[in-house]
């Protein structure tokens, strides 16, 4: 055991005796119940007409006074012999306590050994220190819950101060220390559940219904992706974690739910990255009558409206990069931006061998792939997707790699498609969607002989979906974003781990 651990292992020994102090005292260590009725913060702002109120109670009997109960974590202390001060913090922020032997009594003894972490219930009347700081005077002190494992603190090293938890993992893999030792980490999840508030008020008052559709899918579809695999034992069958929600939000269109959406998790069997999570949250939205121009500007609408309403704005830092979500948003056809940052032209391409052979000249690997599709979009991944710093929509992409997608009419080679890039990240998908029965037949065929050739990614067979399409489905447009990665934008965190509170990890041992 090292040093540090026996240390710890101390200190935790320590405060499960104070524990047993608390019950010879009579109290319960972690009562049932505790109902505070302020904030500090509100007490704060609020201190000179809680004054004026106070001395207005005290006109009438000078021994009165306005009590307050709140309750938080400790988080400093300084112990003067009978009198002793603390500070809380609660879910607005902090304010000191001043507490003394001789209105606390008996409980001073815990009052003034207590530990950094432990949650504490008070009350007791709001005052100001010689010093000026606003600070409740405390008449009652109740333990509510023992911190027994010492909280981590911020070090300092050259003059540098390190974050309480040094070890990024650990902060993951215990998400609620880390939300109590950092509040940077703690506004963040605050601003998440701000955005994806702000994504339902937006499109609710575009008169979108929320909808929920299967988690668990009998055929795996609505994306290219490998899913996690489960059995079901009373229907004896193999389901899949869903991939996307696609095919069953059209076939609500199909219904006549003209416009639905779904903010939901999504499940992908796949690799870990600064960008990905195999578990992961998607805004999925489907609008009859639309087509890929309605969603590219319903995109720029969506996340314009969301920066602006959560106070981010149009123009911000992310990392070193200055962005600005002014619309219009730039945009690029997928061959035209591959050719200007790689300049290979894959529209001119005629066989897999010369893709390869040209991605290997600029040293993209792509001897697995088996189409020259294939080929461009991996081309696409390490030459171009870096470089979409600024918002752009890269569009039209080739039909083989968007097997829902609605054919141009003017080059049915290419589809109706659009992506939004912004920081070198894909954050949505959007298009014009294929409602042909049978064209949706034939891509299927084709992606099944894909997935024969050994592409694992590629799309099932969906015969009931095509029993949908058979009853008839207006022409639509479909959107999709990431909404990790939309928190990641309007957070300035550079990785999906810091917008997930528990993302995936490996087994600790």
């Amino acid at each position: 055991m090292t040093e540090e651990e026996l240390e710890q292992s101390e200190l935790i020994k320590q405060r499960i005796e104070k524990i047993e102090e608390i019950k010879k005292q009579g109290l319960n260590p972690y009562p049932v119940r505790f109902f505070p009725d302020s904030f500090s913060k509100n007490l704060i702002d609020s201190f000179d007409s809680i004054l004026l109120e106070q001395a207005s109670l005290a006109e009438k009997d000078p021994e009165a006074k306005l009590l307050h109960k709140l309750a938080g974590r400790v988080n400093s202390k300084r112990v003067m012999g009978k009198a002793s001060f603390a500070n809380i913090k609660d879910k607005q922020g902090n304010i000191q306590l001043y507490g003394s032997e001789k209105e606390l009594g008996e409980t001073y003894s815990l009052f003034k050994t207590m530990d950094i972490g432990d949650i504490i219930g008070i009350e007791g009347f709001l005052f100001k220190t010689k010093t000026g700081e606003i600070s409740i005077h405390v008449l009652k002190f109740t333990p509510l819950a023992k911190c027994i494992r010492p909280l981590p603190v911020a070090k300092e090293k050259d003059g540098v101060v390190y974050d309480a938890f040094s070890d990024k993992e650990q902060r993951y893999r215990m998400r609620y220390v880390d939300l109590v030792v950092n509040d940077s980490v703690r506004e963040t999840f605050i601003t998440r559940s701000k955005i994806i508030q702000e994504v339902r008020n937006f499109l609710v008052k575009e008169n979108f219904l929320e909808v929920e559709t299967p988690m668990l899918h009998p055929i795996a579809g609505g994306a290219a992706a490998k899913p996690f695999i489960t059995h079901h034992n009373t229907l004896d069958m193999q389901l899949y974690l869903r991939i996307a929600p696609e095919l069953y939000l059209k076939r609500l269109i199909v219904g006549g739910l003209d416009r639905v959406f779904e903010v939901n998790r999504n499940f992908r069997n796949e690799g870990i990255s600064i960008k990905h999570n195999p578990e992961f949250t998607m805004l999925e939205l489907y609008m009859a009558y639309g087509d890929m121009e309605t969603m590219l500007k319903l995109t720029e609408n969506l996340i314009t409206h969301v920066a602006i309403s959560i106070g981010k704005g149009l123009k911000f830092l992310y990392g070193e990069n200055q962005i600005d979500l002014t619309p219009p948003w730039n945009r690029k056809t997928y061959v035209e931006i591959i050719k200007e940052y790689s300049g290979i032209d894959f529209s001119k391409i005629k066989t897999l061998d010369e893709a390869k052979s040209e991605a290997k000249k600029i040293h993209v690997k792509a001897d697995d792939k088996v189409s020259i599709w294939k080929v461009a979009d991996e081309v696409f991944s390490e030459k171009v997707e870096p470089n979409l710093i600024q918002p752009i929509f890269i569009t039209d992409f080739p039909k083989e790699l968007s097997p829902l997608a609605k054919s141009r009419e003017d080059n049915p080679s290419y589809v109706e498609r659009f992506e939004p890039y912004i920081v070198g990240r894909e954050i949505g998908n959007a298009f014009s969607e294929l409602n042909d029965p049978f064209d949706q037949k034939e891509r299927f065929e084709e992606q099944v002989k894909s997935r024969e050739a050994g592409d694992d990614e590629a799309f099932m067979m969906d015969h009931d979906y095509i029993r949908a399409l058979e009853y008839g489905m207006p022409p639509t447009g479909g959107l999709g974003i990431g909404i990790d990665r939309l928190v990641m934008l309007l957070t300035n965190s550079p990785s999906i781990r810091d917008t997930i509170l528990f993302p995936q990890l490996r087994n600790e041992s």
